[in-house]
């Protein structure tokens, strides 16, 4: 018997939960209009066949959401907090952007502003865009607007007239409606014959009406955004940045992309991200001005994006927009980009699901993202659909070379095969699976990480454990005590650490801490020396007890430089004016004086190695699933759990959540799982309704506003969510799929942002 789906349609009620009819199409309603909020990739396809909507009719209420919720919704935090005059920006959905007037004092920021004595901060400001000088941009500091109505995740719609600068409005006009008007760059005759995604999506209703051949397109008039790391072929691409390529739509798709377009999906828009490089490096160029460290993570060219559930507080990671795009049922999915933590904090933190695959079953991440630790996510708001997405996407292909390694770890049947359904529920679908809870990562390192922590460890044992049948063991952390309820595991973290690191990467003790001290020492033994290696590689010596799972990837891996990647990059894309690293920054006005200073070091750096310090990625990488494979094999661990992240979402533009036994303030376990390259899903897990709020204090000398921990309990304004994270080890993908689906069909937590629900337009009827 299968569980009630919750399900909120958003009627202007979105807050309450609505259980639907077990089998039918998600998103039909009581009086059998379709609509695109909250439609998964069958619901659409379901609807098209049945003759309920056309392609076409999708895609125009994605527009008229995106009309409806893509503003601005960030104010500039100025001196004074004083109005300054309307400004305009690009064309979006058929309307200008129009920022907000109405600016905010820093003080409500910074405390004792008029005792700063640092250097000089970089408050809010508009600019004009140097890629149009029509547009305007926001610059600098700024925070989110509460109940701002609009979210900022789009930066580019795949809308003729809009969806390129250099072709902009008339010069990319249909070629049935005549030549292009004089002055139209040569470049744009050919680009205009592109169709935009309402003409694409006509092609596929003339091709195929109600017939669509899914077996050959699997993702049918599934509507896409990207993370403005990639390319697609008919959209501006710029990495987010405000760089005036003589073109600024890229020759070519970014493989993955270009697979998906194949295979039926509808290439809609560019979400707002972090941008991408450029390329940056420590050098005789100093900003003048800084910007104290905070969580805003925006792009000068689109803005920064706003969590739906609470426009005021974080959307999380560089892949921002496209978390918040798919939250928001601005798009069907996403092709999100992580590093670190840049797609699982937007998946848990905007109530949508993710999947990132072992290293290599899908392609690379970003235009410039060929580093060995990048890798390409899926977010949709289901397990399911992303595990149809990744079917869709994996294997081979010449331009990424990661994609050769895992040949013999793609299953022969799809990866959806794996997922759990409501209807499988009662069965216990995880009896016999051993699931490993990770401590070290669900350690209450302050008051802020209690909350979360507790409400993920009940959502262990009740759901999986007691629900669905999983066994469950748990890691061990001296900061976190033990559970008499879960048996601990028998080789720990701490094992492996001591018999893999000394004879695979004996350096790794050299590490000295900023006083000069070695980092890893232990009293009584030298760790540089061969005898300790050979004595805790035995177990006779002991390990340092601040190597850990949150530690051991801190902060000193050597990749090659950023340089070969973007200088590589261009001279594929062959702009006529942008063509290298230099010619980048000579046409770019950048986000900060600071990165502006870190790019112009960068110009003639001819060096492609890494720097002397640290250890190679790919080095650790490898020895990182040494670790975790021996833990796996000693324990028969499938997979293992933990909340993606311990903390709620700060203040967008405010202080950020200090880091605090090597928890970082944006997940608590990015380092480690991001790196090893082996597969990751986050699922909704509920949501938290209380936090304590860091803040900056000035420091001693005036001259630095630091951010602490929060001490005040406050009730959140509106609930945030809360994920859980599920990972295991390279090529155990169906594991990770197979548990994160079961506990999606257990709970079906996701509820849509309420503040954002249908619009005029959106219920695309045939």
């Amino acid at each position: 018997m299968a569980t009630k789906k919750q399900v909120a349609w958003s009627l202007g009620m979105c807050a309450t939960l609505v259980a639907t009819v077990v089998g039918a199409p998600e998103c039909m309603l009581a009086q059998g209009q379709f609509h695109v909020e909250e439609a998964s990739i069958a619901d659409i396809q379901h609807a098209i066949q049945t003759g309920q909507t056309t392609c076409k009719q999708v895609v125009q209420a994605y527009i008229a959401r995106a009309k409806a919720y893509n503003g601005a919704c960030t104010a500039l935090l100025t001196p004074e907090g004083k109005p300054i005059a309307q400004s305009y920006g690009m064309m979006r959905a058929g309307s200008v952007l129009k920022y907000p007037t109405q600016t905010v004092a820093a003080s409500t920021v910074f405390p004792d502003l008029d005792q700063y004595a640092g250097p000089p901060i970089e408050f809010g400001k508009m600019y004009t865009s140097i890629s149009d000088p029509t547009v305007q941009l926001q610059y600098g500091l700024r925070v989110g607007i509460p109940e701002a109505g609009q979210l900022d995740a789009l930066e580019t719609l795949n809308i003729r007239g809009e969806r390129s600068v250099t072709c902009k409005g008339d010069f990319d006009k249909n070629p049935a409606d005549g030549p292009l008007p004089q002055g139209a760059p040569a470049v744009c005759e050919e680009f205009r014959k592109q169709p935009d995604a309402l003409e694409r999506a006509a092609e596929l209703d003339k091709q195929y009406g109600r017939n669509p051949d899914l077996e050959k397109m699997p993702m049918y008039c599934s509507v896409f955004s990207l993370k403005d790391w990639f390319d697609a072929k008919d959209m501006r691409g710029t990495g987010g940045n405000d760089v005036n390529f003589a073109m600024d739509v890229p020759n070519a798709d970014s493989p993955d992309i270009g697979v998906l377009r194949g295979k039926g999906a509808i290439i809609y828009a560019i979400a707002s991200a972090n941008n991408v490089g450029p390329a940056t490096a420590a050098g005789p160029n100093k900003p003048t001005s800084i910007v104290p460290e905070n969580d805003l993570q925006y792009a000068p060219w689109p803005g920064q994006a706003c969590n739906p559930y609470d426009t005021a507080r974080v959307p999380r990671g560089t892949s921002n927009g496209s978390g918040v795009s798919v939250a928001a049922n601005l798009v069907t999915c996403s092709i999100c980009e992580q590093g670190t933590a840049s797609c699982q904090g937007p998946a848990s933190r905007n109530d949508i699901a993710l999947l990132i695959t072992t290293k290599g079953v899908i392609m690379n991440g970003g235009i410039t993202g060929k580093k060995p630790g990048d890798r390409a996510g899926i977010h949709c708001k289901t397990i399911k659909d992303a595990a149809l997405v990744l079917d869709a996407m994996k294997g081979y292909t010449p331009e990424d070379e990661y994609t050769a390694l895992p040949k013999g770890i793609i299953p022969k049947e799809p990866y959806a095969s794996s997922v759990v359904t409501d209807s499988e529920v009662s069965d216990k679908p995880l009896k016999g699976m051993r699931i490993a809870i990770a401590r070290e990562f669900m350690v209450k390192h302050t008051r802020n990480d209690v909350a979360i922590s507790d409400q993920i460890d009940k959502e262990i044992k009740t759901v999986l454990r007691d629900k669905l049948g999983a066994t469950l063991v748990e890691t061990y952390d001296p900061l976190y005590p033990d559970d008499p309820d879960v048996p601990n595991v028998a080789y720990t973290f701490q094992d492996a650490m001591a018999e893999v690191l000394p004879h695979t990467v004996p350096e790794y003790f050299y590490r000295k801490s900023p006083d000069g001290s070695l980092t890893y020492a232990v009293p009584g033994w030298d760790v540089r020396s061969e005898a300790y290696d050979v004595a805790l590689s035995r177990h006779k010596a002991p390990l340092s007890v601040k190597i850990n799972l949150r530690s051991i990837s801190q902060g000193f891996l050597a990749n090659p430089s950023p340089l070969f990647n973007m200088d590589r990059y261009l001279a594929e894309r062959g702009d006529a004016r942008v063509k290298d690293v230099a010619s980048w920054f000579a046409n770019s006005k950048f986000k900060s004086d600071e990165e502006r200073a870190a790019a112009e070091n960068a110009v003639g750096k001819t060096d492609p190695r890494p720097g002397p310090d640290g250890v190679s990625y790919l080095e650790m990488q490898s020895v990182y699933r040494m670790i975790l494979l021996k833990v796996m094999y000693e324990n028969k661990i499938d997979v293992f759990v933990n909340p993606e992240q311990t903390t709620p979402p700060y203040l967008l533009g405010g202080a950020p959540e200090p880091e605090v036994n090597n928890r970082a303030s944006i997940s608590c376990c990015t380092a480690f799982t991001a790196l090893l390259g082996a597969p990751e899903a986050v699922v909704p897990a509920g949501y938290t309704t209380v936090t304590f709020d860091p803040k900056y204090v000035l420091n001693d000398d005036k001259k630095q506003y630091v951010a602490t921990t929060g001490t005040v309990e406050s009730k959140l304004p509106h609930p945030m969510p809360i994920s859980l994270m599920v990972w295991s080890g390279p090529g155990s993908d169906a594991d990770v799929i197979k548990v994160a689906s079961a506990y999606e069909a257990a709970t079906h937590y996701r509820i849509p942002p309420p503040s954002f629900g249908p619009v005029h337009g959106e219920h695309a009827t045939h």
